[in-house]
């Protein structure tokens, strides 16, 4: 069953999600995984998402943290505050997934702006609560699509911390999580090296080559020793996340 490189980076964001996780969602291309891992492999994942919906299961995939569908679905919502206190802060939850309009080499995340900050080229929507998300969940996933003006040396702006500038922004930091752990795109999938904490990538997505991710990464890209393949779509999955996005489609024109 043919596919394309953004089924395929879809699929292998939903795949890093275990069953039972509790997972706190960015809106886009993070919900759109998490939301598929819940509806394939990990029916008890539990969906959290930043306006306070607890357990949610959306028919369809939510426009912002205030779409209607994320609380209608939900087992409960509770109010913001609580929601960063108690379940956030509180370390309840395994894994934070977000997106980003750009990463750098030591995987910190850049959504405030392009350029100077004082004279910015782009003014970007700000953090929200992707800061506190990737300082206090365990784990954190990121997935994007691969290029060079996203996947840049060094942001313009640190808004999450990945590793800091230097690869050591969360070392003798007490009460953090481990940052992020993995980088989907839709060429390849990416980890930090254990000790210097610079995105590696261990897994080239099928027909991609080293060279098409070294064009479209602005650092010198390293490639793991024992680098892998990324396991195909399978027509299931791909069946699954098709009628997903065309309810989604189809809910969001009025039909």
């Amino acid at each position: 069953m043919e596919y394309t490189s953004a089924e395929m980076m879809t699929v292998t964001a939903a795949r890093a999600l275990e069953n039972g996780t509790t997972c706190f969602v960015g809106i886009g291309l993070p919900s759109e995984a998490a939301n598929l891992a819940r509806l394939t492999h990990a029916p008890d994942v539990v969906l959290i998402y930043e306006s306070g919906t607890l357990q949610t299961k959306p028919e369809i995939l939510p426009l912002s943290i205030g779409d209607g569908e994320l609380c209608e679905s939900a087992l409960t919502t509770v109010a913001v505050p609580e929601m960063f206190r108690y379940w956030l802060q509180g370390g309840k939850v395994d894994v934070g997934f977000l997106g980003t309009a750009q990463i750098d080499r030591f995987a910190n995340l850049n959504t405030t702006l392009i350029g100077d900050y004082k004279a910015p080229k782009v003014r970007l929507p700000g953090g929200g609560g992707a800061p506190e998300i990737a300082t206090n969940a365990g784990e954190v996933f990121i997935t994007l699509k691969h290029s060079k003006r996203a996947f840049v040396k060094d942001v313009d702006f640190v808004t999450t911390l990945g590793f800091g500038r230097d690869g050591k922004g969360r070392d003798n930091v007490p009460n953090i999580g481990k940052g992020p752990t993995r980088v989907i795109t839709d060429l390849c999938v990416m980890k930090p090296d254990p000790e210097t904490k610079e995105l590696v990538v261990v897994s080239l997505h099928p027909g991609v080559s080293r060279e098409d991710v070294i064009d479209a990464t602005g650092w010198d890209i390293r490639f793991a020793e024992q680098l892998e393949s990324t396991p195909e779509p399978s027509e299931k999955e791909l069946t699954i996340l098709r009628e997903l996005k065309d309810r989604t489609e189809r809910a969001h024109a009025g039909e």
